[in-house]
């Protein structure tokens, strides 16, 4: 379990991760030895699950995001997976969530603008296959979007 320590560091990893070592040390009140031993405890306990580079899509002229809410066809045996399966093979598809209840699968997916998001829903998405039912939903803003756990 965490002390109060490792969740001092984690409050200043979170609000800062491309800090240097030294600085995040001082931020967090530890010195760089305790704060490099506790991050590497951290990780080993899957706690830190690695770092990653955080990608505004509209400044590479994805301007479209779509959350797709798919029902599969639960009578064929590898419903979930094979429809799982294919969705990873389409590039615009971004993030794959599974649920239990009437939706079972939802895509979040990306586009140019909607001519090309046309294209990838017809050409593409629509293909995957055990779909019984399809609904889209436009994104029209992000209002929240913070991945920092209070600690």
């Amino acid at each position: 379990m965490l002390d109060d320590t490792d969740r001092r560091i984690l409050r200043q990893y979170q609000a800062a991760p491309d800090l240097p070592g030294a600085d995040l040390a001082d931020r967090a009140g530890v010195t760089p030895s305790t704060l490099a031993r506790r991050l590497g405890l951290m990780r080993e306990a899957g706690v830190l699950r690695g770092t990653r580079g955080v990608i505004h899509w509209p400044a590479l002229g994805y301007e479209v995001e779509v959350s797709l809410r798919v029902t599969l066809d639960k009578t064929a045996p590898r419903a979930f997976d094979d429809f799982i399966a294919a969705a990873r093979e389409v590039p615009e598809v971004i993030e794959i969530q599974t649920f239990l209840g009437s939706i079972d699968v939802r895509l979040a997916v990306i586009a140019r603008d909607l001519g090309h998001y046309q294209t990838v829903y017809r050409s593409r998405l629509l293909t995957l296959p055990h779909i019984a039912d399809i609904e889209a939903l436009m994104h029209v803003a992000l209002v929240k979007s913070d991945e920092t756990v209070p600690l």
